[in-house]
């Protein structure tokens, strides 16, 4: 059953903008006004107008109540659980899998597996203010990371607000080891580190840069990143990498392999090779290890999911 709120435009005021006036009459931000217009929530009077549309005093404003920003619950959607206890959650997602979603009611992903798993997860986080922005955590699960959508591998969660505030305070001192299995172009003969911050490519939303210019690193709000590679085993012209990244941006490792000359076999976006029965990028979670909340010291490994192993083993 859908929801409906409707709100009258007090006598006496002032014509304006419709969604300015959602804005004011909801508590909500504009942002969030014209999100409810382009998804056709509002009404004035019983019709749906524009954004700009003359809104006058004593109109009446109905607005269709949105998803809840909590994940659905999706109990049956496939994700395996590696490991589970009173603190965390642990869980290995596939290829193909967002790690949560990016708006309201969006299902699919990893988050709305693991709530519809672990119910707690989604009334983690207390209920913000109305007509504030909703805390980003609400959407993601308790997950304290991401993976991206093409990236399979060790997913962690939280499932109490105690254990998410030890977990991230540990990703921000850059103290969780994160390793990853990558398969690169090229013949890597020795192990490196890229130390080099990434932004936004200008010329391509999808895509992170890596900069070697400081001046323009700042100019563009760079994020530091820095990624270890050790190469593993070379076939076919291509060298298997075992991968450490202490800091978390957004494609970083594809972008920093992409920079040295040494994009990921499959990844498209950054000019990798494709390869016959390959259909997303090489590259996989392998290994997670950080300070549990219990006190004791946790690690978790992954194997190679079954389309990544065949690639290796047909090179």
């Amino acid at each position: 059953m859908i929801e409906v709120d409707e709100r009258q435009v007090p006598e006496g005021a002032a014509a304006d903008r419709l969604d300015k006036v959602v804005a004011r009459l909801f508590g909500v931000s504009r942002g969030r006004a014209m999100d409810w217009i382009a998804e056709g929530r509002v009404r004035i009077d019983g019709k749906r107008a524009p954004k700009g549309a003359p809104v006058q005093a004593g109109a009446k404003i109905s607005v269709e109540k949105p998803p809840p920003d909590q994940p659905v619950p999706q109990p049956d959607l496939a994700i395996r659980i590696v490991h589970a206890d009173q603190h965390l959650v642990v869980a290995d997602k596939p290829a193909g899998m967002p790690s949560h979603p990016l708006k309201p009611g969006e299902t699919g992903t990893a988050a709305n597996a693991l709530v519809g798993r672990f119910p707690e997860l989604a009334e983690l986080w207390p209920q913000h203010a109305e007509g504030q922005p909703a805390p980003p955590q609400l959407r993601e699960g308790g997950l304290v990371h991401r993976l991206d959508t093409d990236t399979s591998g060790l997913l962690l969660a939280a499932r109490t607000p105690v254990a998410y505030a030890l977990l991230r305070a540990q990703f921000t001192a850059r103290t969780v080891e994160k390793g990853y299995l990558a398969l690169a172009a090229g013949e890597i003969h020795a192990g490196g580190e890229i130390a080099l911050p990434l932004a936004h490519d200008p010329k391509d939303a999808r895509r992170m840069t890596a900069i070697s210019d400081p001046d323009y690193a700042a100019e563009h709000a760079a994020r530091p990143a820095v990624t270890r590679f050790q190469p593993l085993e070379r076939r076919g012209g291509f060298t298997l990498l075992e991968i450490e990244i202490p800091t978390g941006v957004m494609h970083q490792i594809r972008a920093h392999l992409a920079f040295i000359g040494h994009a990921l076999a499959g990844d498209a976006l950054y000019g990798g090779p494709v390869l016959p029965g390959l259909d997303r990028h090489f590259l996989h979670a392998a290994r997670l290890a950080f300070a549990h909340p219990d006190g004791s010291r946790a690690k978790f490994e992954s194997p190679l999911p079954p389309d990544l192993a065949a690639t290796l083993t047909h090179l």
